[in-house]
């Protein structure tokens, strides 16, 4: 097996994102090397394993109307996964339309790869639309409600 260089620059800007986004993991792939950056009790872990199936392609913008399809205030996919609207199918949404929302609060969970990401609210303020449904598979950059 080739030995597998640590990008430490790489790395720095997943950690970056991940506090800049509120996730609890985030994970990048080329050419068969994959690294993922987790948060854990406070600490940034580094794991590289070994081959993995091929990533998916990032859908381009067109696909979704292009960017000026996101309205204004939406608050978009950090990621690509399966979005839940509440923290189990029983219970009641994080959110409603007409809700206010503090920032940082919980807006939604994102599964990825077999993890729960909580989003948490980029800014206080109202929630005026939901574009998504539960169990839909989001991708990144799609938005996903809006807040104003």
């Amino acid at each position: 097996m080739a030995k597998f260089e640590v990008n430490e620059e790489l790395v720095r800007k997943l950690a970056d994102l991940l506090q800049e986004t509120g996730l609890n993991e985030i994970e990048y792939e080329v050419n068969n090397h994959r690294i993922r950056v987790a948060k854990n009790a406070g600490v940034t872990t580094l794991a590289a394993p070994a081959a993995a199936p091929a990533p998916c392609a990032p859908a381009p913008a067109a696909a979704a109307g292009g960017p000026e399809a996101v309205p204004a205030g939406a608050v978009t996919a950090p990621m690509v996964g399966t979005v839940y609207v509440a923290s189990e199918p029983s219970a009641p949404p994080f959110v409603k339309v007409g809700d206010s929302v503090s920032e940082g609060q919980t807006l939604l969970i994102i599964e990825a790869m077999k993890v729960m990401n909580p989003l948490a609210s980029p800014r206080a303020g109202t929630v005026k639309q939901i574009l998504i449904s539960d169990g839909q598979p989001v991708e990144y950059g799609e938005p996903l409600l809006v807040i104003e």
